[in-house]
């Protein structure tokens, strides 16, 4: 998938993204406002793209880990989800919400980064 951004929004000219880039800043949402509840926890990231500029989006496919925590003094296991910066992120076509009545209404998408799945590394094959 690539990002293309129109020329409204960049004087003129169009700009299109690879659809690679980093996590240079994430969170965790464990209270979501209303129509992304479904979601909760999830994890919002800044993502710098290959070509250089920042975006926000959602973070999906991560893998989860139990680690203790201590909680009004008590050793508890809460779950949090294996994100680094600097980890390096693609981008995916993901739902996003739902708009209106929860069993039939319209289903949103859109854009969201996964961790890469397969290093891009081409090398020539010699022969």
């Amino acid at each position: 998938m690539r990002t293309e951004l129109t020329p409204r929004v960049f004087k003129e000219e169009a700009y299109r993204f690879s659809g690679r880039g980093r996590v240079y800043s994430f969170t965790t949402v464990y209270e979501a406002p209303e129509g992304f509840k479904e979601f909760e926890p999830y994890v919002v990231a800044l993502v710098r793209l290959e070509e250089g500029p920042l975006v926000t989006a959602g973070l999906t496919d991560l893998e989860q880990e139990w680690v203790p925590k201590e909680i009004d003094g008590e050793i508890r296991s809460v779950m949090r989800y294996k994100v680094k910066i600097g980890m390096p992120v693609e981008e995916v076509t993901r739902k996003l919400r739902i708009a209106g009545d929860p069993r039939r209404g319209l289903i949103i998408y859109g854009s969201k980064f996964r961790p890469l799945l397969l290093q891009q590394q081409v090398e020539p094959v010699s022969g």
